[in-house]
């Protein structure tokens, strides 16, 4: 992949592919700009070096009919805020008056394109739409790792239109290098903590993981199956009952690949999926019946913390409780914590939403399909791009 630092910006129409899809409350206010936050040095790139930057987003799912929900103009003032300079926003990309716009554009310039979902051809991958967004830039710049796991029109196919000039943006670099990085090139002890619901949506990525972490720490609903399947009693917990034998296998392969795999010790219960519902925290495994697992408990917490101390490298994806509920959110936030601690005192942590960490990643599917070992639509492009 060829980054940004290797393109020639003087002068020069840009076209980034950015992923401004933020959310928005009733007011259509920006209610966190983290994703514009990290797209300012790659625009502070292209506009220091007297480029016009044009960046293209989505926002929400308005599946192929325009409307002011979706409309990207909401997100102007908050990103001329956040960019340090005033945002053109420029309408459709398909639209005549779109193209007298960006003509005006001086060097230096940062300007937003409509909401390119409004069109059903985005989703599709559509070469025509690929080649009619092309028409308004000199280069192509994908920064938008959040979306890169979709062959879009605008995060693939597009590329086809700009031979040569086709470059990653720094946040998507940052992001592939440092999910490379963990991957292919840790240093061990190397501890994956995987949460969430349930084991179906993380089954590859724990699969994944076996070939290469030394510790596999599993927590959070999807904890409660494994469990089970150890013979466990989970009382009322969330079970996926087609995916018993499934957690039997990873057990059983973790252990012939000596891979050390962790499970809560302890567990917050609670008489109802209700933040205000009873607790209960059990002094050994076993849930009562009427019971069900919500967070992980303090001695569970403790053994997890002596885990994650050791380790030299640290990848952790989903929570370990319902942390939705200030009630059970204890156990995330201190293994939040531990990462952080850990990370202080030397080790690579790349995890969603900590302080403290060496890297935070922007891509909720992006990153999953990455670290289940898939090549990403919008990185191969670039990569193809000679």
């Amino acid at each position: 992949m060829k980054s940004i630092n290797e393109a020639q910006m003087k002068g020069k129409r840009v076209l980034v592919r950015v992923d401004y899809n933020v959310p928005l409350n009733e007011q259509f206010e920006v209610t966190d700009a983290t994703r514009i936050i990290r797209t300012i040095d790659t625009v502070k790139k292209i506009t220091g070096e007297g480029g016009i930057a044009i960046l293209m987003s989505h926002l929400g799912r308005p599946k192929g009919v325009a409307s002011d929900k979706f409309s990207l103009k909401h997100i102007v003032g908050k990103a001329s805020e956040v960019l340090g300079t005033p945002v053109t926003f420029l309408g459709d990309v398909l639209d005549t008056e779109t193209e007298k716009r960006v003509a005006a554009l001086k060097p230096g310039d940062v300007a937003l394109l409509e909401n390119l979902r409004f069109h059903n051809e985005e989703e599709g991958g559509d070469e025509n739409f690929a080649k009619a967004i092309s028409r308004l830039g000199d280069l192509y710049v994908n920064d938008a790792f959040g979306t890169a796991h979709r062959a879009h029109a605008s995060t693939a196919t597009i590329t086809k239109f700009f031979p040569g000039k086709c470059y990653a943006g720094y946040l998507l670099y940052e992001e592939a290098s440092n999910l490379d990085l963990v991957l292919n090139n840790a240093a061990h002890p190397f501890t994956a903590i995987i949460g969430g619901s349930k084991i179906s949506t993380k089954l590859n990525i724990i699969t994944f993981l076996l070939e290469k972490v030394d510790n596999l720490i599993i927590a959070g609903g999807m904890s409660y199956t494994f469990l089970h399947a150890m013979g466990v009693k989970i009382g009322n917990s969330l079970l996926e009952e087609d995916m018993i034998p499934v957690a039997k296998e990873i057990i059983n392969k973790a252990h012939l690949k000596g891979v050390d795999i962790y499970f809560p010790i302890d567990n917050i219960c609670a008489d109802k999926f209700d933040n205000n519902a009873n607790q209960y925290i059990t002094t050994h495994n076993d849930i009562p019946e009427g019971w069900e697992g919500m967070d992980i408990g303090p001695r569970t917490i403790q053994k997890f913390a002596s885990i994650i101390k050791t380790a030299k490298t640290i990848l952790w994806n989903g929570p370990v409780g319902v942390y939705e509920f200030p009630n059970f959110e204890n156990g995330t936030h201190s293994v939040a914590l531990c990462v952080s601690v850990a990370t202080i005192s030397g080790a690579f942590s790349l995890i969603g939403g900590a302080d403290y960490v060496s890297y935070i990643s922007t891509g909720g599917g992006a990153m999953l399909e990455y670290l289940e070992g898939k090549e990403l639509p919008g990185i191969k492009a670039l990569n193809e791009d000679k």
